[in-house]
This record gives structure tokens, sequence and C-alpha cells, in this order.
């Protein structure tokens, strides 16, 4: 069975948000959307449809379209990663799954370097593999969590695993800027960067991170498929039973709605709604995603130390009530310097969040072999939530042609999510 709190292995599972953050922010949030946005708007026409692109024989706006397919990933993760974990569970063979995303997203990544505005829906299927890639890989390496480390580090190695994320993907970042802006690369070339960097990184994990977490010969020989359904449903009755998990959850599935649509679609809403001038546009949204960046590096400890001092939900309750601050915000802002600031803003309380909503779930966790499966919930409520957010964002974009009023819709979940937080026990022990 495995130690828990070897430093070795605990860096090797932090080391992974280092290889695989290259993902969410080149590709959600910095370079490709910037690219998808300017290779999808035909400058010649009116404003006012400059951004209409088809798509399966239909009209849509271009981030419109962006954000279904981005929430249609999220759905099939939903659907698979729950038998997949129970399967992983069973077998103790997580990490045979973790490669496999990892591959997949990789793959699809490198993909991207085609894409083709005049065969729209093949190229946005890269799009949707590599956004499964990703969210596929997290459910089995959030699982390790509560493998490798006691519940008292659990809120720090969870921060160190998010910074080591930001620093490793703002030096691609930073790299492939230089090379587009200064050496005018093409940017497609950056998509290539991060399909090797995600791959060619998560080797150091891979070879130092168990496979097997559990002793061989604790499980009896069944069919993985039968048996992992029948790990998933024991894992549901047990959620049902236990009054904290159960309301952590509802929380987490509400605020998360507004957590990462936001940042999937921050890029887009700037580019679209912040005045940046003739030609600031880009040089603008690269320097908001830095500031994002670095800032968020010192959120995730700063929130960690917040907790250790006041507890995981009311540092949780204080982040969601700066982001409803930040949606409010964001409403009224049209200027550069506005958009720089609440950036800052959003890297403090993004870091944070991410980071104790993951070490929160863990702490709360029974004494289990079955991690992979309680944490297939905690993906697939997010995913859900996610869908929910991408789509409702993307749906009132196309009702009202606005995105300021997909804003107002973010902050509701907020709010939502902060008072269902409220009702979650602050000092219950699972094991009482």
């Amino acid at each position: 069975m495995l130690q828990k709190g070897n430093k070795k292995t605990i860096k090797a599972w932090a080391f992974y948000d280092w290889a695989n953050s290259v993902y969410p922010l080149v590709i959600t949030t910095a370079i490709f959307p910037m690219f998808y946005e300017a290779v999808t708007t035909d400058d010649s026409k009116p404003e006012a449809i400059a951004d209409i692109v088809e798509f399966m024989g239909m009209s849509f706006r271009n981030t419109e379209i962006y954000s279904y397919i981005i929430s249609l990933s999220f759905i099939i993760v939903s659907i698979i990663s729950p038998i997949l974990s129970g399967i992983a569970d069973y077998s103790d063979n997580k990490k045979s799954f973790l490669k496999f995303f990892c591959y997949l997203g990789s793959a699809a990544c490198a993909s991207l370097f085609f894409f083709d505005v005049n065969h729209l829906e093949i190229s946005m299927i890269p799009v949707l593999l590599a956004s499964v890639g990703f969210w596929g890989s997290i459910v089995f390496y959030n699982a390790y969590l509560p493998e490798i480390a006691e519940v008292k580090d659990h809120d720090r190695i969870s921060a160190k695993g998010y910074a080591l994320g930001y620093i490793g993907s703002s030096i691609l970042l930073i790299l492939n800027l230089i090379a587009i802006m200064g050496f005018e690369m093409d940017a497609r070339y950056s998509f290539l960067t991060v399909a090797v960097w995600w791959v060619v990184f998560s080797q150091y994990t891979y070879k130092n991170l168990p496979n097997t977490t559990y002793s061989s010969d604790t499980k009896e020989k069944e069919n993985k498929f039968t048996r992992g359904l029948k790990e998933i449903k024991s894992v549901w009755h047990q959620v049902k039973e236990l009054k904290v998990i159960r309301r952590y959850l509802t929380s987490f599935f509400i605020y998360s709605m507004g957590v990462q649509t936001v940042m999937i679609m921050a890029t887009l809403f700037a580019a679209k709604e912040i005045d940046w001038g003739t030609d600031g546009a880009k040089t603008g949204l690269i320097v908001s995603v830095l500031i994002i960046q670095f800032i968020a590096i010192g959120g995730a400890y700063l929130f960690s130390w917040i907790s250790s001092k006041i507890g995981n939900i009311k540092a949780l309750g204080i982040s969601l009530v700066i982001w409803v601050a930040v949606c409010v915000i964001a409403y009224y802002i049209h200027e550069p310097i506005e958009f720089y600031g609440l950036a800052a803003i959003v890297g403090l309380v993004m870091g944070g969040v991410q980071s104790l909503s993951r070490s929160t779930y863990s702490k709360l966790l029974p004494e289990t072999k079955d991690h992979a499966s309680f944490f297939s919930f905690y993906d697939v409520l997010e995913k859900i939530g996610i869908v929910i957010g991408t789509f409702s964002y993307g749906l009132i974009e196309g009702l009202t042609g606005s995105m300021r009023n997909s804003i107002i819709a973010l902050g509701a979940f907020f709010i939502v999510g902060m008072i269902a937080l409220f009702f979650v026990p602050k000092k219950s022990s699972i094991q009482a």
C-alpha cells in the first residue's frame, strides 16, 4: 500500500499541473481564442454581422458556437468519467486512464494546427477532443490527492499544484508570444508546442506516480466494466448519506457554473466588449492574461493560508463574495485600464477557489479505496455546471447580442452557490 506523505510522490503528482496547465492557458484562455476570433470574423461585413458563422447549415455568432462545443465536451466527460472511474478504482489503475486522456488531449491540440474556418464543422472536432482529454485526465489526477497526502496537507499540496501550473503555462505562453510577436511565427505553431509540452513534462509524473495504490489482493476478480458500475452505485449511495459532502457538492455545482465559464470566456468577452482602440486588442489581452496568471500563483497560496486560519468553508465564502463583485464590475467596464484591474482581482480568486475547492472535497471524503469514483462525482458536477454556464452564456449572447447580459447570469450562479455554502456544516467530521 502507498505510504502517504512521500515527498517524491507528491512532487510527481503536483508536476502534472505544470504539464497540463498549458492547455487551459494557451488553448482556452489566450492564443487560440484570439486566433479563433480573428479567423471567424469577417471585417468586410457590417459590424453587426461580422462575427456570424455557418455551422451545420445554421447561422451562429462565432463565440456562441464556441461555447456550445465546449459545453458538449463537458457533457461527454460527464457521461464517461463515472464509468471509467469505477473501472479505475476496481482495477486500481488510475494512471493508465490519466495517460490515455493526456495523450488524447495532446493529439487534439496538435490537430488545431490544421484549423480551417471554411471547414468549421471538422475544425471544431479537435476543440471538442482537446477539452475532453484535459478534463478527463483531471478526474483521475485529482483522485490521487487523498491517497498520497495526509488531510492536514491537502490545502498546501493542492495550492502547490496550481502554482506550478500557473508558472509553467506562463513560461510557455511567453515563449510563444515572443515567437509570434517578435519573429512573426504563425500562431498555429503554438498549438503544437502545447501538445509537446503536455506529453513531455507529464512523463515525470508517470515515472514517479504509483500505478497501484492498494494491495492487489484486496479485491476479488470480476468483470471490470460490471464491477466498475457497481463501484459507482456504491459511491452514489454513500454520497447521498453523507450530509456534509452532499451539501458541499450542491454549492460547488452551482458556483462552478460561474467560475469555469468566466475562465473559458473571459478572453472572448474582452475582445468584444472592451474598447482597445485600433491595434491594441492583441497586446491588451495578453497583458490581461499574464496579470491573471501571475497573481493567481499568490492567490492559491493566500487562500490556503486563509483557510488555515478560518477554515475552508469560510475561505471559499470570501472568494465567492469577490466573484460576485467581479461580475458586477465586468458589466460596467469598457476601458482597458479597467479590465486590467478586473484581471488582477480575477487572478487573486481564480487560484484560490480552484485550489480550495479540490482540497476541501478531498478532506471531506471518508476512508475509502474508491477515490476515483468519489472524485468522478466531483468532476461530473463541475462539468455539468460548466455545461449550464457556458451554454447559458452563449444562449444569452445569441438572444440579446451582448456578452454583458451573460455576465448577469454568472453573477447569479455565484450568489446562489454562496448561499448554499452557508448550509455546509463548518465543524462536522466525516469520521464522526
